[in-house]
């Protein structure tokens, strides 16, 4: 009785030890949520008080940071190139993209469908005795395999350079 009781405390101890970081998929705690503070820019005192814009309830300011604007800035073009419609010299690149269509909307389309496969995943799952990584089960059927899609990409004649050997069977 003691060796059951002894292994089963084991068992609680380790399972208690893992860390499952961004794999989690439901909220830990009822606190505020860390994403939802947003960084700003430092106040500064305008040159003339006359100038200023109306305020705009629910929109944007002044101090509000833009990550568009500022990966634009990052990968060397103009903030203000962000909005701006595609440059002739990359048209080619985006018709290239554009040769098997556009979805409108895909991103909403993609989130909405990752929400209802989350929750139709999730149904039965919250009676656990021991934690259980959400994200592996979720995601288990649509998970690749790198070496049997390496392997794959090489037989049908692409070249995959980038791509590390295969691991080394270990003699027995």
């Amino acid at each position: 009785m003691r060796l059951i009781v002894l292994l089963t405390l084991a068992s609680f101890a380790v399972t208690a030890c893992a860390n499952k970081g961004l794999r989690q998929l439901q909220p830990t705690s009822k606190g505020p949520d860390e994403f939802l503070v947003a960084p700003v820019k430092p106040l500064e005192e305008p040159a003339d008080y006359a100038t200023l814009p109306p305020p705009t309830p629910g929109q944007g300011n002044l101090t509000d940071r833009s990550a568009l604007n500022e990966g634009v800035v990052a990968f060397g073009g103009q903030p203000q190139s962000a909005n701006a419609p595609v440059p002739a010299s990359d048209g080619a690149l985006v018709n290239h993209v554009r040769r098997n269509g556009v979805s409108a909307g895909i991103r909403e389309v993609l989130a909405e469908e990752d929400a209802a496969f989350r929750k139709r995943k999730a149904r039965f799952t919250q009676f656990r005795v021991v934690p259980v990584d959400r994200y592996n089960q979720a995601y288990r059927r649509q998970a690749l395999d790198p070496q049997f899609e390496n392997a794959r990409w090489r037989r049908a004649g692409a070249r995959t350079p980038s791509a590390p050997p295969p691991p080394r069977r270990r003699l027995q």
